[in-house]
């Protein structure tokens, strides 16, 4: 790699593996680096790996579009997927799925499912679904049979992935079961089941599957499920007997403790109380009921098909297990023997025993003793307690064994296996690579199996890149990939593979660990794969694909040795319970001799995967690699060392190895160019294609050994770190060149403003040096000035003063004679006016005595009076405070009425159900409210009566007041006198105020109540209309849906219509008559079944009426006008306008038959399946809808659908006179008790019902057509061409400077297929009403499409292609302008979610929009959840922008999150099609505008038919 100043790379780190970085300087051999987080390393050049710094933020679905695919490249990717919840990535065909720790149901539910049903594979997002269907579509192609292999370590998600993968398989291969229980069921609920009995809770992983399970599912040549099969491997046995700390047993012996009632008939209490289960302390699982999925359990049970015969076998044997690990020894007298310890044990054992269903004694022998078989006869030895305590666990899991493959086998039966089948998916769920501290035997088995599989896998990734180089055709001999064929050897090669001596050893009884270990050295002495631990004699190490793993020899003898017991077979295939018996079956003789019979479980485990390795070579495979992301179980938490193991072990590391050994970079020809393009910028200015202009740069660059293909340039390794190299390069020389230019523009930039500043300041020191002299000169002239004024003001000043002193002499001497002559006057005065007043005083005080007391004497009489009237208006005053308390009743009851009112509403609005109930009840309660109305009226009238008593006595008293105010004012002079008065007359005024003051709030409130009487009242009338047009369409619906359910009830048509031709014979009337009088009331109403008893009752005469003849001339009309296209005239439909007169004319709709209309509507049905789909649909569209209109009009002018649905016996059908011939009829046959249920049947109404159906259907079937015509034009659309996108960040453009607007043929088809569809339906004169609503629908499903397409394909969220999109919108939006808001009505409004979509794509500044803003203003109809895909997905590919900002998606991931534990709310970002019908009956009877049928020229061919009844004379029909 040639490294530079500023190279980004990855360099190791003892933490997180690998951290980037970027070169800072040379020291010698070494390099200098700063590591994202700061610090500065000094590494050797050899242990940095080139880094890709352009690299997309949110990575990439496929690990070979990495440009530099090396492990850190790797990591990195997967972990910025993870960041973003985007789970699955590819790697070529490999899927790796990293467990979320988090519930993401939006990502599994059915409409996901559909998304990806045949979807070709990369197309869409990685996905589990994706690998499923290429699997499907692989083995339905090709023919072949498929297998998926699922891998990871403890906790990965494997079981999770294997249910995705089979319930997708059943989706896609599901059929129509004739029992209630399908295949697809089954194989489905084997899941819960196996889980229960097979998997534990392990220190990595609460449901950790203990046993490795092969799934088979097999297929019909039509791709359907026909049977399936299952297979398992290596269960952990030891496991029954012996846990560890914080683990758990199997699940199933918790689920049944806490069965609750099974659990006390088996005597079971706590786990804690049993031995194989307390062991651990944990026995609980968070977030699991025990209960529940012992519930679940036996539900599984149920569908697989387990009788509860069988169910309550399992749980007893199950029990007998607990029950028996109860059981303790201790030594008996004899030496070397042992017995039953304590009464607890003895209790246990009497339990196990019961549930077993054998004998104790028996049971005892068994566990304590143990019999040999010899020449002279049979030894019975005893046991110690060790041996014993050894015998009692290898019984326990020696049942507990064959139960699990009892199971296994009787999911297979239960199940069926298809052996006609030649195809099917097989699915591997296997326990991936182990390394543990303390690695044993089943370590060692395990990644055996990993091994063998991984051999497949290389074999598997070397033939894809084997494929991948063909398909391209390019040369591909020399490339080599590593091989472990020699670790295999080294296990299972014979004589002396590693299986071979363990075999050997466990033959020999005195065999131990240490000859095992020394014996295992002695041969592999000289193999590299083989290696002697340092710090033990009897631990070996074997360097597998992933790494070194140290094993553990101590109990490799133990575990291989599966030694089956003979007293334990004998005594439980004793047993009373057949189902136990039948675990046991008889040994065969040469087993009996000896107690013990020894099978070697790896040897054993050896053949069963050679035979799935020879399975898994016959399919076609694919791969799913589970990875754990961290070993805490939590969301959100990314291990980097745990993954980088985990990706070695599931071998996704060796085939990047074998990538790299041929050609791991490979690009497109277009993403290459735009790329490295700068580098030859002349060659791009040329008229080259992509492939030559990649040709020409890779030669001008003289790189070797690359290889051109047909769609990809493909590179060796270290090439693309080259390309890069001198990219950089050009890119330094650019940004030299562009520093260049900048300094060059700052420097004159400074120089001319320096200069800009010299001439300034120059021009301000001059300014500074005139406007100084022009100020001394100015204050010269100022002084002058000032120095004249001076000497005027000073003489002035001394005249003025001079003649002041003169004036003031003057005027003393003159007022001093004046004012001698003023006091002489005034003196004169004052004793003239004293005089005067003393006069004046002795008469007024006279008068002033005489006064005061005749003022005295008229006081006390008016206060006597005052008091009087004081206290008549304090009693007025309490009968206003009884005005107030009848006012508050009033609003009372006012507000009651309100309420009841409100009631009403909401019962009415509430109770639709019961709406006769609830009619009767709302006229109860209008004819009540009417009467509290009259209530409230005359209390009203009562209180406005008593108001204007009040008002004339308050008139009466202010009148008073007003004199008494007189009075008061003629004594003002007396204060002092008559306070006491002046404060009861202020309080009185007071008192009168405030009376006034309530007087008009009583008549305010009086308005207002009358007001609200009002409104009630025609709030009360409303209800009473809404009610009345309430009952009408009641009544109407109740008809029509009556006589739908005399339809489905009635039999079909082509025998209403045999019926109908053929005359009776008489055996048949007698045979009416007599069961007429037997059974009064018919089995069911319809008309159709009163046809048959009512014809033969009938006279002869009657029957001749209704001729063959004519009937068949009528059917061959009406046939001959509907299959032949009449056309129209005048925009009216010809031929709904002759069948309408022809029924009018032979009085259809008075007819008790609806023979006739089964044969219009059969016809019509029949046209259209034979008919052009394009040309037939809009046709009887416009005819259909027509006809119905006519039929509406008809029924509304004859009453039909304007009166209740009870009917008089006197109403009539269409005009009455049906009905008068019929009853004379039914009077002579004795059938006058059926007249109340002929009354009530319409044919016309069911004709109806019909019309409308056969118009939802033309609808449908035209929406249906169009959506399927459209998809195909709307896949092209999505995504804008190559053609089209930007090569190297340069625009094409044309000489005159303006962009270039290529073509978009694709949007030109979407326009030309709407102009057609406008064009067939006008030209069939299609209403607009039904235009619009296709238009609509249409508008509504290309919205869908495109959104749904734009958030699972990541190459549609670009920059680019949301121009691209948006430019195609806008000529959607100008077809929708032109064809004006009568056809297109709201359909622009129809695409917001692609059109706010696509807008957020094209917008720039994205990582400035807050949450809020984008939410509110940018897309308001989408979700949170469908914002954060389009945000993640999102990259520009034109100028480099990034999406929002981290917070806005660590907000909206918060959000999400929330709503994905909310079960209750949809956690789906796709929209779902609307495939309902968007009008009523009403609604095309509002729409259409009327028609005339009279108007219309019956055709010529109706000349043709003369025993058929012609409408010649045109009736005249009122519409």
């Amino acid at each position: 790699m040639a490294l530079r100043q500023g190279s980004k790379v990855w360099v190791v780190d003892k933490d997180s593996a690998w951290v980037a970085a970027e070169v800072l300087d040379f020291a010698g051999k070494q390099v200098q680096v700063l590591t994202s987080s700061g610090k500065k390393v000094l590494v050797v050049p050899d242990k940095l790996l080139p880094r890709d710094a352009e690299g997309d933020l949110g990575g990439v679905d496929d690990m070979t579009k990495l440009t530099y695919l090396n492990e850190p490249g790797v990591l990195d990717n997967l972990q910025r997927r993870y960041a973003l919840n985007e789970i699955y990535t590819y790697t070529g065909s490999i899927l790796i799925a990293v467990n979320p720790f988090t519930k993401l149901p939006h990502l599994y539910n059915m409409h996901m499912m559909e998304q990806y049903k045949g979807a070709p594979f990369g197309e869409l997002s990685p996905h589990v679904f994706a690998v499923a269907d290429a699997s499907y579509r692989a083995m339905m192609s090709d023919g072949c049979s498929q297998s998926i292999l699922v891998s990871g370590e403890s906790g990965a998600g494997k079981t999770e992935t294997t249910k995705l993968i089979m319930q997708y398989l059943t989706y896609v291969g599901g059929r129509a079961a004739d029992d209630d229980i399908t295949v697809e069921q089954q194989v489905l609920e084997s899941n819960p089941l196996l889980e229960a009995f097979g998997n534990a809770r392990t220190l990595r992983n609460d449901n950790s599957s203990r046993f490795g399970k092969f799934v088979e599912i097999q297929f019909d040549p039509n791709g359907r499920i026909s049977g399936a099969a299952i297979r398992t491997y290596l269960l952990e046995r030891s496991r029954v007997v012996q846990i560890t700390d914080r683990e758990r047993n199997y699940h199933c012996f918790y689920q049944l403790c806490a069965s609750g009632r099974d659990a006390e008939k088996y005597n079971l209490g706590h786990p804690s109380e049993f031995h194989y289960l307390n062991q651990s302390k944990t026995y609980d699982l968070d977030g699991v009921s025990n209960a529940e999925e012992y519930a679940k359990t036996r539900r599984a049970m149920d569908i697989v098909g387990i009788s509860d015969i069988e169910q309550e076998a399992i749980f007893r044997t199950l029990a007998g297990i607990l029950h028996l690990g109860n059981v303790e020894f201790s030594p008996g007298k004899e030496h070397d023997s042992s017995v039953v310890k304590d009464q607890k044990s003895n209790i246990h054992l009497q339990m196990a025993a019961d549930l077993f269903r054998c004998d104790v004694n028996h049971l005892i022998a068994t566990l304590t003793t143990r019999s040999i078989q010899t020449h002279e006869g049979i030894i019975v030895k005893a046991l110690d307690c060790n041996a014993a305590l050894a015998g009692r666990d290898a019984l326990a899991k020696t049942i507990y064994s064959r139960l699990f493959d009892w199971l296994v086998e009787k999911i297979n039966k239960s199940v069926g296996q298809d052996h006609d089948s030649k195809i099917q998916i097989g699915v591997l769920d296997i326990y991936g690579f182990e390394c543990f501290k303390a690695n044993s035997f089943e370590q060692f088995c395990i990644n055996f199996a990993n091994e063998k599989l991984q051999q497949h896998f290389n074999e598997h990734v070397f033939k894809m890149e084997q494929e991948e180089y063909q398909r391209e055709k390019i040369q591909w001999s020399y490339i080599e990939f590593i091989d472990n064929q020699d670790v295999l050897d080294l296990i299972e090669k014979k004589p002396i593979g590693i299986i071979a001596l363990l075999d050997e050893a466990c033959m020999f009884p005195r065999s131990t660990h240490e000859t095992f270990a020394n014996k295992l050295f002695r041969n592999f002495r000289s193999h590299p794969r083989l290696e002697k631990a340092k710090f033990s004699e009897t631990d070996f190490t074997i360097s597998h694909y992933a790494g070194k793993v140290n094993y553990q020899t101590d109990t490799f003898l133990e575990k291989n040795r599966d030694y089956v017991v003979v007293e334990h077979c004998d005594l439980l295939a004793s047993s009373r319970c057949s189902f136990i018996a039948g675990l046991f079956p008889p040994l065969p003789e040469e087993s009996s001799r000896s107690s013990y019979k020894f099978s070697s479980v790896a040897t054993r485990f050896k053949q069963q995967l050679q035979a799935l390795m020879e399975t898994l070579s016959s399919t076609e495979p694919h791969y799913i690699r589970c990875v754990k992301p961290n070993s805490l179980n939590k969301p959100h938490k990314f291990e980097n060392q745990s993954i980088l193991h985990q990706l070695r072990c599931g071998g996704v590391l060796e085939a990047v190895r074998i990538s790299l050994a041929g050609y791991p970079t490979r690009k497109t020809y277009h993403e290459f160019v735009d790329r490295f393009g700068i580098l030859a910028l002349d060659i791009m200015d040329e008229c080259y294609d992509d492939k030559t202009m990649t040709q020409h740069i890779l030669q001008r660059l003289k790189l070797e050994n690359f290889q051109l293909g047909k769609s990809k340039v493909f590179l060796r390794a270290g090439q693309i770190g080259i390309l890069d190299s001198h990219r950089a390069e050009v890119l330094d020389l650019a940004a030299k060149r562009i520093q260049g230019r900048l300094r060059t523009f700052l420097t004159h930039r400074d120089f001319v403003t320096s200069r800009a500043a010299a001439i300034s300041l120059q021009a301000c020191c001059r300014g500074h040096f005139a406007r100084k002299k022009f100020s001394s000169m100015r204050e010269n002239a100022a002084a002058i000035v000032i120095q004249k004024y001076f000497r005027w003001w000073f003489f002035r000043h001394a005249y003025l003063q001079l003649s002041s002193a003169s004036l003031f002499i003057q005027a003393s001497i003159r007022a001093f004679s004046t004012r001698q002559k003023f006091l002489y006057r005034k003196e004169h005065r004052a004793a003239t006016l004293i005089q005067a007043c003393w006069k004046m005083f002795k008469v007024r005080s006279r008068y002033r005595n005489r006064q005061s007391s005749i003022i005295s004497i008229q006081c006390l009489w008016r206060q006597k009076v005052a008091k009087r009237e004081l206290r008549k208006l304090k009693k007025e005053a309490n009968e206003a405070g009884a005005l107030r308390l009848a006012k508050g009743k009033l609003e009372k009851q006012i507000e009651d009425l309100t309420w009841r009112l409100h009631l009403e509403k909401k019962i009415r609005v509430s109770n639709d159900e019961a709406k006769l109930v609830e009619v009767s009840k709302l006229q109860k309660a209008v004819e009540s409210l009417t009467l509290e109305l009259d209530a409230a009226k005359l209390a009203t009238l009562n209180e406005f009566n008593k108001n204007m008593v009040l008002q004339r006595q308050l008139e009466l008293s202010t009148n008073e007041r007003t004199a008494l105010e007189r009075d008061v004012f003629s004594v003002t002079e007396l204060k002092n006198e008559n306070t006491i008065l002046k404060n009861s007359l202020s309080a009185l005024a007071e008192k009168n105020s405030m009376l006034e003051a309530e007087l008009s709030q009583a008549k305010e409130d009086a308005r207002s109540t009358i007001a609200k009487l009002k409104d009630v009242e025609t709030t009360c009338s409303q209800l009473q209309l809404n009610l009345q047009s309430m009952q009408d369409k009641l009544s109407n619906l109740e008809d029509e849906n009556h006589v739908l359910r005399q339809k489905a009830l009635n039999v079909s048509p082509n025998s209403n219509g045999g019926g109908y031709a053929k005359p009776l014979p008489e055996q048949r009337f007698s045979g009416a008559l007599h069961t007429s009088a037997e059974h009064k009331s018919y089995e069911s109403p319809t008309p159709s079944k009163y046809i048959r008893p009512l014809a033969q009752g009938f006279s002869e005469s009657y029957r001749t009426k209704l001729g063959i003849e004519r009937h068949q001339g009528n059917r061959e009309l009406l046939l001959h006008c509907i299959k032949e296209n009449l056309g129209f005239k005048d925009g009216k439909p010809i031929a709904a306008c002759v069948i309408y007169r022809c029924l009018l004319h032979w009085n259809a709709f008075e007819s008790e038959r609806t023979v006739i209309f089964d044969f219009i509507i059969e016809s019509i049905n029949n046209v259209l399946e034979a008919g052009d789909r394009d040309g037939a649909f809009p046709y009887w569209l416009s005819n259909a809808s027509a006809l119905l209109c006519l039929l509406q009009r008809n029924l509304r002018s004859n009453g039909f659908l304007t009166s209740g649905h009870q009917y008089t016996a006197g109403s009539t059908f269409v005009n009455g006179r049906l009905l008068q011939g019929t009853k004379s009829a039914l009077r002579r046959i004795g059938l006058e008790d059926a007249l109340s249920h002929m009354e009530a049947k319409f044919p016309a109404l069911l004709f109806k019902q019909q019309l409308t159906a056969c118009v939802e259907k033309i609808f449908g079937l035209i929406r249906d057509n169009l959506k399927k015509e459209i998809s195909p034009l709307l896949g092209q659309c999505i995504q804008a061409p190559k053609n089209q996108r930007v090569h190297g960040g340069k625009s094409t453009r044309s000489p005159s400077g303006i962009a270039q607007q290529l073509p978009s043929t694709e949007w030109d088809s979407i326009i030309k297929f709407l102009d057609s569809l406008m064009s067939r339906l006008q030209e069939n004169y299609v209403p607009s009403f039904f235009i619009r609503k296709l238009i609509t629908q249409v508008f509504s499903f290309i919205n869908i499409q495109l959104f749904n397409s734009l958030l699972l394909r990541r190459e549609c969220c670009t920059f680019s292609n949301g121009e691209y999109v948006k430019s195609g919108l806008a000529e959607l939006e100008k077809w929708i302008v032109n064809a004006t808001e009568e056809f297109a009505g709201t359909s622009w409004h129809e695409l917001n979610f692609i059109r706010q979509a696509v807008g957020f794509l094209v917008i720039h500044q994205k990582r400035k929009k807050s949450l809020e803003e984008i939410r509110q203003d940018l897309c308001p109809k989408l979700t949170v959840r469908q914002i954060y895909r389009i945000s993640t997905m999102y990259w520009d590919d034109k100028y480099g922008t990034q999406s929002v900002s981290t917070e806005v998606v660590a907000q909206m991931r918060e959000i999400v999150s929330k709503d994905s534990q909310n079960l209750s709310s949809s956690n789906s970002f796709l929209l779902d099609d609307d495939l309902g019908i968007p009008f009523t009956t009403e609604d095309v009877y509002m729409a259409i505008p009327g028609i005339d049928p009279s108007d219309i020229e019956l055709p010529q061919f109706f000349s043709e038919y003369p025993l058929a009844q012609l409408p010649i004379p045109p009736p005249q029909v009122n519409v």
